[in-house]
Order: C-alpha cells, then structure tokens, then sequence
C-alpha cells in the first residue's frame, strides 16, 4: 500500500488560503493593469534595501543565510529597545503564525479568532488539528470584548487579534488593546498581529513592553517597506516565549537577501516616511473615487481602503468580478455583513486612474444596467 497522508491532513480541503493574481493571469491569459488586491509594497522598496538585495545577491549563490538573523535582530532589538532573546525573525507574519499554533497550542486546543479576520491563521489552527472559535465583527470592527469574554469561557490557548485590522481596516487604539490584553486570563496567549502598524495613526500601537508574559507581538517588512516577495517578518515578546521557535522553526528559513534588504530598510527612516505619505494620499484618492461612484470608504489604518458596496454579499462580489474582467486585481471580505465589501490596496496613480476608470464598468455591469 503507498504511503498516505495522516488522517487529520487527509481530512483537510485541498485549497489555498488565497487565489493569486498569478492565478488568475494564467486562466485568462491576460496580465492585470493594476495590482490593487494584496495588500503588497506598490511603491517600492527603500534603494539602500535594493542595494542590499543586490550585494547579497553575491553571497546568496554560495552561502547559507545566518541561521540566528543575528544582524537584523539586533537592529531590531535596538529600534524597539527590547533584549536580542525577545525577538524572533521568520519567513513572514505567516510563517511565525504556523509555529506560534504548533507551538502554544495542543492537538483539540480552542483558539479564538474574529470571523471574517486573516484566513491563513485559520489555515494553521485546522492544519495543526486545532479546533477555531470565532467572534463576529462589530461595526465593522474586531469585538474586543467578545474576543476576551469567548478565550474566558472557551479557556483558549490562543486568542489572535490584529490591529489595524484586515480585511476592514479598522482600529483601536492603545489604551483599548491593553484593556483587552488585561482582560485574557493570563493562562490564554495574545497574538496581536501588528503587520500595519507603520501606517496607523499614532496612539494605535501600545508602548514596546515585553513584561506581560502571555503577550507576542508580530510586524513585517512586507507593507510599508515594500519587502513582500522576500518573506521576512518578526515576533517579540517575553524570553519565555520567544525561545521555543529556536526548538522548530526553519533555521535556514529567511535567506540572505530578505535578511540584508530588511536590515538595510530599517536605516532608511526619510524614505519610509516618504512611502507612509504616498500610501496615506493613496487611500484618500480611493476613498475619493469610491465616493464618486456611490460608495463609502471605510476609515483606513492600513495600506487599503475598505469600501462598502452598498448592498449584500453577492453584489459586491460582482463588482469585484467586473473589475477582474476590466484588469484591476482587487479581493474581499467573505464573511457575513463584512462581505458587502471591496477592498482595494494602495498603488501608484496610473494604477489608481485605471481603477478610477474601471470601477463604473463594474458598478453598472453588478447593477444590470450594462
């Protein structure tokens, strides 16, 4: 008899947590015009990281990466003003949300989660053999009260949070995400996915505290700074908790290049806020042409605009096709009430005028009126 899965992995559904515009290129033969749906770095990367990737370009070919990402954590540790031993770099928010499940989470373990919030935590929570209860959003925004009233009653191993929020957009600020951390019983792990921090308004991240022993916090370097091909992102929190990722992780998981780049982009602070001052302008030229065609635009922390279609689910979903057949990549929430909605990422004017042009197309082709 050959070999077969184990019965928890044959049991999972062959799917992918998301449909690539690769995807979708290849089906239809035909290249999008603007790339509005990732939520990825549309203006660029730092030129010192460009630079780096291309130095490390020479080592890549011969030598493995630094197993400890020693020179990026401790640039890290500097910036954040935290010990070396309280971070933690892997392949992406994704990669350390996996290891995060395996490691704080045993085999039936609830963990709780926002219904409609970032599906590739989901991923893991099934793919681990874990069992997910979820929260519904409340105006729109993640129920943080709920949240920690269902890891009470559920005695969660893990909660998962994410601020400013995907796929709304939403936000708390500070003094709300403590009250929420003060209100998990400390027996249940905080993930607070902070992958949008840089572009919030002040106020939205609590102050760098490492105390809290039930608390980890993760960022990356594929929003603002424009890094989301090389896959690097990082999670700090107590010496307790950071230290068994060394027992499982990939130790050769984030290579040269994405090492060196994001390394090279935390010295370049001009042209990070350069970048947060074009992706700031471009969620109000969204919001902008959302309002110029009936729709409103969900305040935004992020690197996208929400915007809400106007009706249910199943019309929003067809603009989303009517903008995909006129070459403007976008995606959407699926959950109930959230799925009235479109949400477009940030992106360079020409990509923004094309949506501008193609988004009456696909308002008028949902509505049938063409």
């Amino acid at each position: 008899m050959p070999p077969h899965p184990n019965p928890l992995v044959d049991a999972l559904p062959a799917t992918i947590p998301f449909v690539a515009p690769e995807r979708t290129e290849r089906e239809t033969g035909t290249a999008f015009e603007a790339r509005l749906g990732a939520n990825e770095g549309n203006f660029g990367a730092a030129p010192a990281a460009t630079a780096a990737m291309a130095r490390a370009a020479r080592e890549a070919v011969r030598n493995y990466p630094d197993p400890e990402s020693w020179a990026l954590r401790e640039a890290l540790a500097t910036r954040l003003g935290v010990a070396l031993e309280e971070i933690v770099v892997g392949p992406g928010i994704d990669g350390l949300l996996g290891l995060i499940v395996r490691i704080f989470a045993r085999e039936g373990d609830k963990i709780v989660t926002s219904l409609g919030a970032y599906p590739t935590f989901n991923y893991h929570v099934a793919g681990y053999g874990r069992r997910l209860a979820t929260v519904p959003y409340r105006d729109d925004r993640e129920d943080l009260d709920a949240l920690a009233a269902t890891a009470r009653a559920e005695n969660a191993a893990i909660v998962y949070v994410s601020n400013p929020d995907n796929p709304m957009g939403t936000w708390w600020d500070a003094a709300a995400i403590d009250a929420f951390c003060d209100a998990v019983p400390e027996r249940t792990l905080i993930v607070l996915d902070e992958a949008y921090g840089e572009t919030a308004p002040a106020g939205t991240l609590p102050p760098i505290n490492t105390a809290r022993p039930n608390l980890i916090r993760l960022r990356t370097f594929s929003k603002a700074y424009g890094l989301a091909g090389l896959r690097c992102g990082y999670a700090f929190g107590t010496k307790a908790l950071i230290a068994p990722f060394d027992k499982v992780r990939d130790h050769f998981g984030v290579n040269v290049m994405a090492q060196a780049a994001a390394l090279a982009s935390l010295g370049d602070r001009d042209w990070l806020a350069g970048t947060l001052g074009k992706i700031a302008a471009a969620r109000d030229e969204i919001a902008r042409i959302g309002g110029d065609n009936g729709l409103t635009a969900l305040p935004s922390a992020t690197n996208f605009v929400t915007l809400d279609c106007g009706r249910d689910g199943d019309h929003a979903m067809a603009v989303l096709k009517g903008l995909m057949a006129g070459g403007v990549f976008v995606r959407k929430p699926m959950a109930p009430v959230l799925d009235r909605c479109i949400r477009v990422s940030v992106g360079r004017p020409e990509e923004l005028a094309h949506f501008a042009t193609t988004l009456p197309i696909a308002l008028a082709q949902a509505r049938g009126d063409a």
